[in-house]
């Protein structure tokens, strides 16, 4: 096996985490994600013969982790609408170097998957909730799905004996309100929340600065009601800046990719669902690997591309993040998760 230093970028960043995308489709319509005037009945997703087979995906992972990728997450849109979903969990679980699988959902359908995820050797999930006010909620997701089956969803996980974290994306004039209601509800829960700063990703989801609530501030309205301390990452590259509560220990977190860019440590690849690789949420284009792949490249062929995309990279969109920047066009979340 290849020794992880080998495969740095071009800013010394190693390459340990890869986000795979297994469906461009949605039964959401999140605004800032796939708002429907975009995401319409008439939108061209991916068909089936487009999108990457499981063996395809579980054999590109395995030459991923040749690279020193020990760490999988599954995303979509919205992955579990990727029929069989639990049985290429299973699959990448044999992978020996993979050392942790989790999954990002919204939780619609959770409930009656939880516990076959879990069998198949899933560890962990963080479920995207940005409300739990039915109103807001419903007008957030596009398409008034009630917040009561996504809190039944993060339950059934929970008793399932996965890992659960909740990610909830900060709006201002949208969503900020709910900032202490959710810390409180997921505090008694003892369930992690993190707070995202609404990002510029992709081109349709209307973002202005003047949006961003800044983790901060969000930091500062918590610690009215409920103290909190710093705590330290876990990890190299972990992109939430971590607290608790003083009085409980519960962990608290804040992605803050817009006002305290964590491009410097950045070691995540991503692989759409119809087999391109992109080393940037904010990429404008990607490497293809499933036309080498059924074109007949061996694994040899496919590593020296994967390790010249990687050595080559040298994003930093966030830290670089201004006027000259909001032109340039740049994949849809959809197509490769958050």
């Amino acid at each position: 096996m290849r020794k992880e230093q080998e495969w740095l970028d071009r800013y010394g960043r190693p390459l340990t985490d890869l986000r795979i995308s297994v469906t461009d489709r949605c039964n959401f319509r999140c605004r800032y994600c796939m708002p429907e005037e975009v995401f319409g009945a008439d939108y061209p997703f991916l068909d089936g013969g487009s999108l990457l087979s499981f063996s395809e995906i579980n054999r590109l992972v395995r030459l991923f982790t040749e690279l020193g990728v020990d760490k999988l997450r599954i995303t979509g849109g919205e992955p579990l609408l990727r029929p069989r979903l639990p049985s290429l969990i299973a699959e990448l679980r044999n992978i020996g170097a993979v050392r942790d699988i989790a999954l990002t959902t919204n939780g619609s359908l959770l409930a009656a998957l939880a516990r076959d995820l879990k069998a198949a050797g899933l560890d962990r999930v963080t479920v995207s909730l940005d409300s739990l006010d039915e109103e807001r909620f419903g007008r957030m997701n596009g398409r008034g799905f009630p917040v009561s089956t996504v809190l039944e969803g993060i339950e059934k996980a929970v008793d399932a004996g996965l890992g659960v974290k909740i990610n909830m994306v900060v709006q201002r004039g949208v969503n900020d309100e709910d900032i202490v209601p959710m810390a409180r509800y997921f505090k008694e829960k003892k369930i992690e929340l993190r707070f995202i700063e609404f990002m510029d990703v992709g081109n349709t989801n209307g973002w202005r600065m003047d949006s961003v609530v800044p983790s901060r501030d969000v930091i500062a309205r918590l610690r009215q009601e409920m103290p909190l301390e710093p705590a330290a990452k876990v990890r190299y590259g972990e992109v939430a800046e971590a607290y608790r509560y003083l009085d409980d220990g519960t962990k608290v977190g804040f992605i803050s990719s817009v006002t305290q860019a964590f491009c410097s440590s950045c070691t995540r690849a991503r692989l759409s669902a119809d087999g391109k690789l992109y080393t940037c949420l904010f990429s404008g284009s990607g490497t293809d690997l499933r036309g080498p792949m059924r074109g007949g490249s061996g694994d040899e062929e496919l590593l020296a591309l994967i390790g010249r995309v990687w050595r080559e990279r040298e994003d930093r969109y966030s830290e670089l993040r201004g006027a000259h920047t909001a032109p340039v066009r740049k994949i849809e979340m959809s197509q490769i998760g958050g």
